[in-house]
């Protein structure tokens, strides 16, 4: 079997840049959004960090953090 990857440690002297996380996304009740899977939405309830419940009109999905495949409009 084998290890999971060790995440890499960045020295202070160290010549190249550390990456930089992206800032986590925010919703909010009634914001507009689009979901790469499931398209057009609109946000109808916020659990803080954790998920965001979403209308899209056929369905409610619960769309967990870190929110990548959707984005506000």
């Amino acid at each position: 079997m084998t290890k999971p990857a060790a995440p890499k440690r960045i020295l202070p002297t160290s010549p190249f840049k550390a990456p930089v996380a992206p800032p986590p996304k925010h919703f909010a009740v009634g914001d507009q959004v689009t979901h790469d899977m499931y398209g057009l939405g609109r946000v109808i309830g916020v659990e803080d960090g954790i998920a965001a419940l979403v209308d899209f009109g056929s369905a409610q999905e619960r769309i967990p953090s870190p929110y990548a495949k959707m984005s506000k409009l």
